[in-house]
Formats: C-alpha cells, sequence, structure tokens
C-alpha cells in the first residue's frame, strides 16, 4: 500500500509542482520510468503470491512511501538524493516512516561527515529512521564502499547468490560484484549481506531496464535483476517486520540486533569462509533478527548528534599491514593521535597509532581475518546459526577522530565534494 509519493525531480523541474497533490493525487502517480525502483519496492513489500504459495515480498502488505530520487536511465545528481530524504525526514510524523531504503550510490568523493549525502543520512538516522544503504557492486576488492553506506551508524548490505544449480538451492556464497570494505576512515563494512543474485520482482514491462533487456522479463512482468540494491530491499523488508513486532526499537537497536541475528558463512572446521570486510556479520536472518534480544552492540563509541554538530568524528578500527592484508585492531593497539599516525597503511593519517610492540590480534576474528582483496569461493562451507562472536561487536565500535587529522598523500578524493554535480547511480 502506498501511503504517499514524492518527485523530487519533477520538483526541481516544475517551481509549480506542489507536494501536497504529489501525496495525495494517485490519479497522477509517479511513473518509474526505469524500473528499479518499482523492482525493490516489490522486494520489500509485495503482497503478491507465487505459484509456492509464498508472500513475493519480504514484508508483504507494509506501507510505502515513494520517493523518485533518479531519472529514466537510473542516475541522479546527490542534490535530489539530499532533497528526498529531507523531504522523507519532514513528513516523517505524517506517514510514521521508520525506514529508508537507499538501493543507490556512488563512490566516496570526502571523508563521511564532509559528504553532504552522508550528512542527510545521518540526520534521518538522527530522527529515528533506520537508514539500510547498498554496499555497492564494485567488488570484490577491497575499499570499495559506496556513499551513502560508508556512513558508520547505517546498516550496509553486500550480497550473496545462489549455486546456479537446481539440486543445490541453498549454497549461498558472496556475489563476486559486492562491494567489501573497510571504509577509507576504517570502518568495517557491510554490516550484513542478504540475498542479491537473479532475484526475480515485479517491474514495468516499458520501462528502461525490461526495454534494454527483454531476455530477463518474465511472463508476469516480473524481471530478475542481481544486485546489492537487492539485497538491501530484502534486508529492509526484514528491518520493516522486526519494527512491526517491536515499533519501540531505536535504529541503534535494530542495527544491533539485526546483526546479532546474522549467521556468518563458516568452513568445515568453524572458521570463517569470508572476512568481515566482505561479510560483516553475515547472512540476514528474519526469524533471528525479529526475535533477538540483543543490546548495545552497533554503533558503540559513536556520537550522530556531535557528528552532526561536527564537534566530533569518529574512525574505525581496521588497519593494513606491510603486506596488504586488512585486519582489525584490539584495544591495546588503537590510540588517538593528534597528527600522522596510520590507518589502511598509510592513506589516511591522523586517526590512530599502532602501538609496534603489541602483535595481537583480535582472537574473535583471528581466523579468515587477514585478507588482501583476493576473492573466495566458499565452496564447502554453511552460514551458521552457531557462531559465536564477541560480546558487543567490539569490532564495529568508534574512535573519536583527532581534530588534527592529516590527509596522505598517498590518497587523493576526487574533485566535486559539493555534492551538487555528483553523480548517484541505482546500484542494480
Amino acid at each position: 500500500h502506498v501511503l504517499a509519493q514524492y518527485d523530487v525531480i519533477q520538483a526541481r523541474q516544475q517551481p509549480t509542482y506542489s507536494q501536497t497533490a504529489a501525496q495525495q493525487n494517485y490519479s497522477q502517480s509517479i511513473n518509474d520510468l526505469f524500473g528499479h525502483g518499482t523492482h525493490i519496492s516489490s522486494i520489500i513489500a509485495s503482497s503478491g503470491v507465487a505459484t509456492t504459495g509464498n508472500y513475493q515480498g519480504v514484508a508483504p502488505g507494509g506501507n510505502l512511501v515513494s520517493v523518485r530520487v533518479l531519472d529514466s536511465t537510473g542516475a541522479g545528481r546527490y542534490f535530489d538524493v539530499i532533497a528526498g530524504i529531507g523531504w522523507v525526514v519532514k513528513e516523517k510524523s505524517r506517514y510514521n516512516i521508520r525506514v529508508i531504503n537507499l538501493s543507490l550510490g556512488a563512490p566516496p568523493q570526502s571523508p563521511y561527515w564532509d559528504d553532504p549525502l552522508d550528512q542527510a543520512v545521518m540526520a534521518a538516522w538522527g530522527a529515528g529512521i533506520v537508514v539500510v544503504a547498498a554496499a555497492g557492486n564494485r567488488g570484490p576488492q577491497p575499499m570499495t564502499i559506496n556513499a551513502p553506506g560508508n556512513v558508520p551508524y547505517v546498516i550496509t548490505v553486500g550480497a550473496v547468490t545462489d549455486a546456479y544449480h537446481p539440486m543445490q538451492p541453498l549454497q549461498y556464497q558472496l556475489a563476486s560484484f559486492s562491494s567489501a570494505g573497510p571504509t577509507y576512515e576504517g570502518f568495517v563494512k557491510p554490516e550484513i549481506v542478504g540475498m542479491g543474485g537473479h532475484i526475480l520482482a515485479y517491474a514495468p514491462n516499458n520501462g528502461t531496464l525490461a526495454s534494454e533487456f527483454p531476455q530477463w522479463v518474465g511472463p508476469y512482468d516480473d524481471f530478475t535483476m542481481s544486485g546489492t540494491s537487492q539485497a538491501t530491499a530484502v534486508v529492509s523488508g526484514v528491518v520493516a517486520l522486526m519494527l512491526q513486532v517491536n515499533p519501540y526499537l531505536t535504529p541503534d537497536q535494530v542495527k544491533c540486533r539485526l546483526m546479532s541475528g546474522a549467521h556468518p558463512a563458516v568452513n568445515s572446521k568453524g572458521t570463517l569462509a569470508y572476512t568481515v570486510f566482505q561479510q560483516g556479520a553475515g547472512l540476514v536472518n528474519a526469524h533471528d533478527a525479529v526475535y533477538g534480544t540483543a543490546t548495545n552492540c552497533a554503533n558503540q563509541g559513536l556520537n550522530v548528534a556531535s557528528d552532526l554538530a561536527g564537534t566530533q568524528h569518529f574512525g574505525g578500527r581496521a588497519n593494513r599491514d606491510s603486506n596488504g592484508n586488512y585486519y582489525i585492531m584490539s584495544d591495546q593497539q588503537t590510540t588517538t593521535c593528534s597528527s600522522g599516525g596510520g590507518l589502511l597503511g598509510g592513506l589516511i593519517g591522523g586517526l590512530v597509532c599502532v602501538v609496534k610492540d603489541v602483535l595481537s590480534i583480535v582472537p574473535l576474528l583471528l581466523d579468515g581475518l587477514f585478507w588482501n582483496g583476493s576473492y573466495t569461493s566458499g565452496s564447502g562451507y554453511t552460514w551458521s546459526s552457531g557462531y559465536t562472536w564477541s560480546s558487543g561487536y567490539t569490532w564495529s565500535n568508534g574512535y573519536t577522530w583527532s581534530s588534527g587529522y592529516t590527509w596522505s598523500s598517498g590518497y587523493t578524493w576526487s574533485s566535486g565534494q559539493t555534492g551538487t554535480g555528483t553523480d548517484i547511480t541505482a546500484q542494480q
């Protein structure tokens, strides 16, 4: 059920466009000229029933608020996405908006706290809205997380797929395109992974996607698509179910229970098949997320209000050794520095100094932790519900970013940081 709709692009192009009319007049509904948004909405909340008797959507019958921010080619501008998020925050109380699905992204152009899109996302999180964002389709190499998925507060989603074999439908593996962390600020991303390989859902048969890829059009206006966008929609649907059962959960509590209920991929020895930079806490599990009771295990040490005010910014625990392997620093290995220091092999200076005589790595992540960007097929493993993470997900905690940080000459942010002309695309 669509409660409201708002076309940001039309509002920008036509000053006389009425927001009130857009919200309530369904005789002129927003047309999804591309088809991606409809596909995502169908995954989240379709109440259609498949031939198997199962609902097609994760949260069937859920209420939707449709906000168009991308054009007929699936591309858009920072300005429009920011305006759309701002509209959602403004209308939050009217429509009881609890979740924002952002199946879109662009390569980060600046630290998360300086990026205008990331700032808009943080404002939504601070307003009590759970933000679920796509990790991006630039994997499998490390440090490929898109904005706004690079924001430490939000739930960033990677993708898994199956074996494409009817006799092995549950042999899920990490999708080769799924972007991986850490972020440039040292945060572990994604937080979680969801099904994102050849997902069948509704999409208009006259849209751009259907016209360009007719081989993926099904008999009932269904369309098959793969991407972290689709995985993000799956997770957004699970979040909707969580809030239906317990509407008093805060965004941080939702993130905590979602991660705590995830099932990481482990091999026959019980060790991780993928690192946390690839799979986060693991594959989303709706039952365990909805009925979980975990608390205080996400965004510890972070403060979104201080971040938005510019009085504090934060960095994560990720680092890179001299061999190019990414790893997680323990508490004994991190300390705030006023300048210099090293994060991710010197790409960013000023966040943390590594105490050189402390060589121990977080014990719970020792097996399968180190990762140099090579892709692991993960054959012969299971998504385990019995894997034990340390209490509090210490690897997701943040540290205060020093006011005296400097950017290393080893990494240059590209131009266009104002966001007014920066391109952003759907992550199909």
